[in-house]
């Protein structure tokens, strides 16, 4: 029953976080992900979805599914609005085939993991999630930064991301007995909870980020 409920509801707070990526991106008129750990989220959740589903269709299979199609929508914003947050000296055409090659090498590093690790046991399906699931931690504080605030960034992502990192770690590291688990994923709340502050920071400052606030919902 436990293993359950937390893999729903890593489920759901991952699913807030993309929905809200999403809205912001639309809204804001930029992405709301970083494009690196978006690549190869859509490469790991799709590879999984797939297999899941043909092979053994869990919970975790169709979580994957919505997962991956929800990420889909995000890439979108990322090739629609993505442009501008980028120097005015690198083309559009180079963009583009900046961002499909970024997925193309997701594609391949997810590859390499099954190679490495073969699907039975879902050794590479937990070391790469929590590997990139560490990055993209790392870059969201990046984004905060390049982008000198908070600007296209949210709390709820912010605190959705946290607990559906947390509740794999507890389920997968604690429960099920990996160190490495346990150690990326509590890495993993670190710069969660450092990013959560940051909002937080640049929301009681708001005449250092007045521009940059108003995309903080």
């Amino acid at each position: 029953m436990m293993n359950l409920f937390l893999t729903l509801l890593s489920g759901l707070a991952w699913t807030i976080v993309y929905l809200e990526a999403i809205r912001l991106g639309f809204r804001y008129k930029t992405y709301a992900m970083p494009v690196a750990a978006l690549g190869l989220n859509i490469a790991w959740e799709w590879i999984y979805a797939v297999h899941g589903l043909a092979n053994d269709p869990q919970v975790q299979a169709y979580v994957n599914l919505v997962w991956g199609l929800t990420d889909v929508v995000i890439l979108y914003t990322f090739f629609r609005f993505g442009r501008n947050e980028f120097p005015k000296f690198i083309p559009r055409l180079l963009f583009i085939a900046w961002g499909v090659g970024i997925v193309a090498s997701s594609l391949l590093i997810q590859g390499l993991f099954i190679a490495e690790f073969g699907m039975a046991g879902m050794r590479a399906a937990q070391y790469s999630a929590f590997l990139q699931n560490l990055l993209m931690s790392g870059l969201f504080i990046a984004m905060f930064v390049a982008r000198r605030g908070p600007r296209g960034q949210s709390l709820v992502i912010a605190v959705a991301k946290w607990i559906g990192t947390l509740a794999p770690t507890i389920l997968l590291g604690f429960l099920g007995g990996s160190l490495f688990v346990i150690g990326i994923g509590l890495l993993c709340s670190v710069f969660d909870l450092a990013y959560i502050g940051l909002l937080v920071w640049a929301r009681q400052r708001p005449r250092i980020f007045a521009e940059q606030l108003a995309a903080v919902p």
